[in-house]
């Protein structure tokens, strides 16, 4: 798996680098630009940051449409939602077209029918019958538990195994049900980027970059590059 490491001081450093490199792809782009988010409190800070004056005012917001790795099967205005965390931390005091914004629908659904409608959002998103014939996102933002984890497929569940669905139901792993993207969707970016702080990542970050097969993390593949933006505290050797 590896994938080029790249480290920063601490996570304030990672997340400003990695708002302004977010920022620098985005303008270089031409057409629209899919981005995948993910929940977290690392990702927050990068939010934060993209909504900071000096970067949105250069940020092609019209172009940008942002999309959802996981979510949790709750409200938006739930304290728990990804998409409240980063509505909140950025969409809603940025100039985001509402029509740009595709959370995981949740009201009125069960989860497997918020999984399908998701899905449903993405291919028509992306008008292409398979995932490997072209990119989904331009970039995916992941990251990674103790356990393995990344998005909300979790070791030992089902969803690691699903190679025809694009997002599907994770029920009974968790308290909550959630809504995750599968291997093949999350796969189907030009960049994926992987995002880890603090020592207590290090050994998972390591495993995970080593190739160990029996965490989930270290099983995306995707069409692109693969990078791993990570603090001093959390870099494998």
């Amino acid at each position: 798996m590896a994938g080029e490491q790249c480290v920063f001081d601490d996570a304030e450093a990672l997340a400003r680098n990695t708002a302004q490199w977010l920022a620098e792809k985005a303008r270089a782009a031409t057409g629209r630009f899919a981005i995948c988010c993910s929940g977290g409190s690392t990702p927050k800070r990068l939010y934060e940051r993209l909504a900071e004056p000096a970067l949105a005012a250069r940020f092609p917001w019209s172009r940008v449409h942002w999309f959802w790795g996981d979510e949790r099967f709750v409200p938006h205005n739930h304290p728990d939602s990804n998409f409240g965390m980063m509505h909140a931390a950025l969409l809603s005091g940025a100039p985001v077209p509402p029509g740009n914004i595709h959370a995981v629908p949740i009201e009125g659904l069960t989860p497997e029918q918020a999984a399908a409608a998701y899905e449903q959002t993405l291919r028509n998103f992306c008008d292409v019958p398979r995932l490997d014939t072209a990119p989904l996102f331009d970039v995916v933002l992941l990251g990674i538990g103790e356990d393995g984890h990344t998005a909300s497929l979790f070791p030992g569940q089902p969803a690691l195994d699903e190679t025809r669905r694009w997002a599907v139901a994770v029920v009974g792993a968790k308290p909550e049900a959630r809504i995750t993207l599968t291997f093949p969707a999350l796969d189907s970016a030009r960049d994926v980027i992987f995002l880890a702080v603090g020592a207590k990542k290090r050994d998972v970050v390591q495993a995970a970059r080593s190739g160990d097969r029996a965490l989930p993390s270290a099983r995306i593949m995707p069409l692109g590059t693969l990078r791993w933006f990570v603090d001093r505290a959390a870099a494998s050797p």
